[in-house]
């Protein structure tokens, strides 16, 4: 049972879908510093929620924010109740985890950025994908310069499934719920930012997404600050499972991460040599990452640092979504200016 000692951070979860449960189960059976005392969703699954030793539940997320015992929020709803909740959670003191992306608009994100600073509470943003234990090598790697001057970065993102029709309604489209990972990614292991962005796609895999203004299949090209090149390529759909590649190609070597399957075990025969096909769902690829950021975030909290992936980076990464998609819309290179990101929002 996870309960509170001394030390452990409080925190509420807002939002019980499949992240959230995700969360939830894992601070209760694997991070004994973070203790779970309530959970709020509007459609809250009682069948599941009341197999868990958690105090107060139910669908009244005020009853998070009034909690003084209470030192953090995970903010795991829809992304359209996030900059609201955002909000509620930095105008009662606690701490904040959200997952991506803060909000689908440019402005939007600033505003929550504003309470968040006005606030002074320690705000992280979920992209998990840092905290996998083979990017960030790759990260360690790059940042010694294990490869020399980077040159080429390469990141392969294919889902094993197209997601719903109503899901991609309301998501933003493929750069901002898909692509919003791999720039993120990008500018992390890079360290560097991305200044301009060239991005074309198709709908090759379900014609009918054309009709929700969206694709299933793009190219990325990146130029970044420091003189490096990247390219991510995005697929809705690979047939045989969970697709996450990346490598960085530079002046003295490269580093690769491959795709990672349930064994790392190789069937050698006369007929043929045959391995495991990549984890087929993202839970299951990233449950390391998972557990990791919910545990970097409650060091934040306990040392009073600023969080590893902050609202900055959750900032960056949707300016170059939009970019990504007028440069899609007018079939064109366009340069990032974040100064004035606004010029991005389509």
């Amino acid at each position: 049972m996870n309960s509170r000692t001394e030390n452990s951070i409080c925190v509420g979860i807002i939002g019980a879908g499949r992240i959230g449960k995700l969360h939830a189960e894992n601070i209760i059976r694997h991070i004994p510093s973070i203790s779970l005392r309530a959970i709020a969703d509007i459609n809250l699954d009682t069948s599941w929620v009341n197999t868990l030793p958690i105090a107060v539940t139910g669908d009244d997320v005020q009853c998070i924010f009034d909690d003084p015992t209470i030192d953090a929020v995970l903010i795991c709803s829809p992304a359209p109740s996030h900059l609201p909740l955002i909000i509620q959670a930095a105008e009662a003191g606690k701490h904040i985890f959200c997952e991506k992306p803060v909000a689908l608009d440019i402005a939007a994100i600033q505003q929550a950025l504003a309470a968040v600073e006005q606030a002074q509470v320690i705000f992280q943003v979920g992209f998990n994908r840092r905290f996998d234990p083979n990017f960030a090598k790759i990260k360690r790697v790059v940042l010694e310069g294990g490869i020399g001057e980077p040159h080429i970065l390469h990141i392969t993102s294919r889902d094993p499934e197209p997601p719903p029709h109503d899901y991609i309604a309301s998501s933003g489209g493929i750069f901002l719920d898909m692509s919003i990972h791999d720039f993120d990614m990008a500018r992390f292991l890079l360290g560097s930012e991305i200044t301009e962005v060239y991005a074309t796609g198709a709908a090759l895999i379900d014609p009918t997404i054309v009709q929700l203004g969206d694709m299933d299949t793009v190219l990325i090209q990146l130029t970044f600050a420091n003189g490096a090149l990247g390219v991510i390529d995005n697929s809705r759909q690979a047939v045989y499972g969970y697709d996450q590649r990346v490598e960085v190609f530079g002046s003295q070597g490269k580093i690769l991460a491959q795709n990672v399957s349930a064994t790392q075990t190789e069937l050698s025969t006369a007929d043929a040599v045959t391995g495991e096909k990549p984890m087929h769902f993202f839970l299951d690829r990233y449950q390391e990452s998972y557990l990791a950021e919910l545990q970097s975030f409650c060091h934040a909290i306990r040392h009073n640092q600023p969080a590893a992936v902050d609202g900055r980076d959750g900032l960056i990464p949707v300016i170059i979504g939009h970019a990504a998609k007028q440069s899609y819309l007018n079939h064109q290179p366009i340069q990032i200016d974040y100064e004035h990101p606004e010029q991005h929002d389509n």
